[in-house]
């Protein structure tokens, strides 16, 4: 007995044994996903016409952090993809809006502009383009360091700063060009398109999608998480007198972009996805013996968000029909390299606010804020204080740069100019607060709004005057909507990791969206971001 029992314990031992060796130790695959404009509360408000596959796979099956937050102001695409990235905020990473106001150029920069490369592929209107303004490291960046670069990265999305940033300053990126109905990309990553990418191209799918007519899915009465498909918040598309279905997009395309209409339909995402299906065999994603890592964002729900809003058929009918394309792409993955052998995240840039209009007709307290008005108000102001001049270089992004040179020119003290204007700022209706760039830089906000403000104030490059409108208050017309601000309905999104190494599970923890890069550095067993202030994710690591 006692030798039989020896023998079912070496046994044992040797099965453990191999099962471990052959256990994957690394995914082959990371796939980030980014979901544009993504509110948390769509995983739950559509959920009865979700299949099991998509969305709900991704729930059921992985670990979701439910109370998930942007960590700063303000909550914009450029800013979003950034911090998921780099896992720490803009005060670090220096991405501090889609685009910001330059003193020493007097001009804007955009997030992703770089004069310096040009237009590989596609327009050349669309190719200066880099990540160059993006002061640290990614995620992506630290997994082709880990292993001297061989490691693949591929960065792919309708807008380009939703490629460029996710790919790091190491990676390549593809980027939808609304000219000519191709991706492209920039010498800053080559000087030529790969094969894979000109044959992908030479397909013309975003012309073969606008042939078609885009209709709900089921009848349109009985999308009962919205509102009526007729009514007066929604933009709608040129050409057509209400924003109604069905949308014959042959038809609509020559007052509504041509080839750029795309992203504004949900084949925008179908057609995002079929090049993600291209790069990943183009470029034998996951199949080299190393971990690759494909960053996917979807540009198209928030064209359509701003657009339709949050209350809209549009909406809904967008995220029934992504659910179906995330279902395809999950059984792609499954087939093409083994349930548990690829790691997914999905996450959101940044959530959006409700169309004030419609708040309103609610009796909800909202309203717009008519940003001409107050401009010229307030440079009335600073001309009956200070003398005439040109004291307001800039009023964007809710911050407002002053003529500082000016200032000193006339021996006026900028601190008691700034604190003067943020008093003279509440008077207006929609501005709940205002903060200075001197309480900024000398005071540590630790909670509240301005501690989100401070997370994403840079010194060198932010404004003089930093504004905060009331909840449910926004910068722009009637109809539509946007975001950027800290309010929950811009900063709650999603936190889903599922795959390889992740248990099912959730929790309700308060945490931040600059987590996300840590949690992948625990789990890759690589650095942190060079960067990085976010911390990992404990519940998905244990």
């Amino acid at each position: 007995m006692k030798k039989i029992w020896m023998i079912l314990g070496v046994a044992l031992f040797f099965s453990l044994n191999l099962a471990a060796q052959n256990s994957p130790k690394k995914p082959k695959l990371v796939v980030g996903i980014v979901v544009d404009q993504m509110r948390q509360e769509y995983l739950y408000k559509y959920a009865a016409r979700y299949g099991e596959d998509g969305f709900k796979r991704l729930m059921g099956d992985g670990f979701m952090m439910k109370n998930a937050h942007y960590n700063y102001i303000p909550t914009y695409t450029g800013p979003g993809h950034a911090s998921v990235y780099t896992g720490t905020t803009p005060a670090v990473h220096g991405i501090i809006g889609n685009s910001w106001y330059s003193r020493k150029l007097n001009a804007a920069i955009y997030c992703a502009g770089d004069s310096t490369v040009s237009a590989v592929g596609g327009s050349q209107a669309s190719g200066q383009i880099s990540p160059r303004n993006m002061l640290t490291t990614t995620i992506t960046d630290e997994l082709r360091f880990s292993n001297n670069k061989k490691s693949k990265v591929v960065g792919i999305a309708i807008k380009d700063r939703g490629a460029s940033l996710p790919a790091g300053h190491l990676g390549d990126a593809y980027w939808y060009d609304s000219g000519t109905g191709e991706f492209m990309t920039s010498t800053y990553y080559s000087d030529a398109l790969p094969k894979w990418v000109e044959d992908f191209n030479g397909r013309e799918l975003a012309a073969k999608y606008l042939e078609n007519t885009w209709n709900t899915l089921y009848p349109v009465d009985s999308y009962v998480n919205s509102i009526a498909d007729n009514n007066d918040f929604e933009v709608g598309f040129g050409g057509k007198e209400t924003p109604t279905f069905p949308y014959n997009l042959a038809e609509l395309k020559a007052q509504n972009g041509e080839l750029g209409m795309v992203a504004t339909t949900p084949y925008g995402n179908t057609l995002t996805l079929d090049f993600a299906y291209a790069a990943l065999e183009g470029e034998q994603l996951g199949m080299r013996g190393e971990t690759d890592f494909l960053a996917l964002s979807f540009s198209t729900p928030d064209y359509i968000g701003h657009r339709f809003g949050p209350t809209s058929v549009e909406l809904e009918d967008n995220y029934l029909r992504l659910d179906q394309e995330i279902a395809k792409f999950l059984n792609y993955l499954d087939q093409t390299y083994g349930k548990g052998e690829y790691l997914i995240f999905l996450t959101a840039d940044h959530g959006v606010a409700d169309i004030a209009t419609y708040m309103m007709s609610e009796n909800v307290p909202a309203g717009n804020f008519r940003l001409s008005y107050v401009n010229g108000v307030l440079k009335a102001y600073f001309n009956e204080v200070y003398g005439e001049g040109e004291w307001i270089k800039n009023f964007s992004n809710d911050q407002i740069f002053l003529n500082t040179d000016l200032a000193i020119e006339k021996d006026i003290d900028i601190d008691d100019m700034e604190e003067a204007a943020a008093r003279f700022m509440l008077r207006f209706n929609g501005v709940k607060e205002v903060y200075t760039s001197t309480a900024m830089r000398n005071v540590d906000f630790t909670e509240g709004s301005a501690a989100l403000l401070q997370n994403g104030y840079n010194h060198k490059a932010s404004g003089e005057l930093l504004v905060i409108l009331e909840p449910g208050w926004l910068t722009g017309g009637p109809r539509g909507t946007t975001h950027g601000t800290g309010f929950s309905y811009d900063t709650h999104v999603p936190i889903l990791f599922y795959g390889w190494g992740v248990k099912a599970g959730s929790s309700s923890r308060k945490v931040a969206i600059t987590d996300i890069a840590p949690t992948l550095s625990m789990m890759l067993g690589i650095r942190l971001p060079n960067g990085s202030t976010g911390q990992p994710l404990l519940e998905i690591l244990e």
